[in-house]
């Protein structure tokens, strides 16, 4: 199955809203829609360490109790992803989907998605994953992997406050003339998942000649196809200037490029993550 919606899911608060997302884009796309469990099977400590003292006899004995451990810690691991999926699944059909598939498979996430990147039209995937601290502002280590090697869009939510999901009614492209983000105005503009939803372009920066017509051909790109689209050029530090914007125009999706070339780039996937998707409120499509 190609050009398909991939929602990858675990045990984290982030798992209903990815669910909810997922259908809303599916639906909007009149993409296939298929939920993803990746079970990593990797021992999460270092057990050959705890024989390390003991005598050789004791210490057979326990690798072999460690071994029976961890085959009955991957029975369960599985067991607990397809409850999952069959949740994801049920929540999807009553989203309005059809037909929701679901996948399970043993490995690392990043390098399953890898494998599947060639089927996949848009990723969606929750902020950290469910080992990560619920109350950190720190993105996912899974996140910001996926981000580096994947070459999809990828829908990252936040957790939903409540039970109910709403669909976005606003979208901020957060634009800076960078080849991505040119490619993002025209995405936004022919995507049939912006339909109906008005644009805003932001560029932070100086009320430059270069700007104003960077804003007037983005603007004129999304009108031309038909969007109610407004924009604006503010000065000041990229982060809090978009947040500031966000906050006064009720945005609750932002786009972004993942790697630009102005000042943006350093709020996306550095060594140290930081920005507008460490502290994002309001789901954030990243662009490759």
């Amino acid at each position: 199955m190609t050009d398909q919606v991939m929602a990858a899911i675990d045990g984290s608060q982030f798992s209903e809203g990815v669910c909810d997302y997922a259908a809303w884009a599916s639906l909007a796309l009149g993409a296939p829609l298929t939920f993803l469990h990746v079970v990593d099977n990797h021992p999460q400590t270092a057990e050959a360490d705890l024989s390390g003292n003991i005598g050789l006899g004791s210490r057979e004995h326990l690798l072999e109790e460690l071994a029976t451990l961890d085959e009955q810690r991957a029975k369960v691991a599985q067991e607990q992803g397809r409850l999952m999926l069959k949740a994801a699944r049920e929540r999807a059909v009553e989203d309005g989907v059809s037909e929701p598939a679901t996948r399970q498979r043993n490995g690392t996430l990043v390098e399953t998605l890898e494998e599947l990147e060639s089927e996949i039209r848009l990723l969606v995937m929750g902020k950290r994953g469910e080992t990560a601290h619920q109350a950190s502002e720190h993105l996912g280590s899974n996140l910001e992997r996926v981000v580096r090697t994947l070459h999809r869009p990828i829908l990252m939510v936040p957790p939903m406050e409540s039970n109910s999901f709403n669909r976005p009614e606003k979208v901020m492209i957060a634009f800076d003339g960078s080849k991505t983000t040119r490619k993002g105005v025209e995405m936004l503009a022919r995507s049939p998942l912006f339909n109906g939803i008005p644009c805003h372009v932001v560029i932070v920066g100086a009320e430059t000649g270069d700007n104003r017509s960077q804003l007037d051909w983005a603007l004129s790109t999304l009108r031309d196809a038909g969007h109610e689209a407004e924009g604006a050029i503010r000065a000041g530090e990229v982060e809090e200037t978009l947040r500031a914007y966000q906050d006064e125009h009720g945005i609750d999706l932002l786009v972004m490029g993942a790697y630009g070339h102005s000042r943006i780039r350093h709020l996306l996937v550095g060594s140290t993550t930081t920005g507008m998707l460490r502290k994002a409120s309001v789901a954030v499509l990243l662009l490759r």
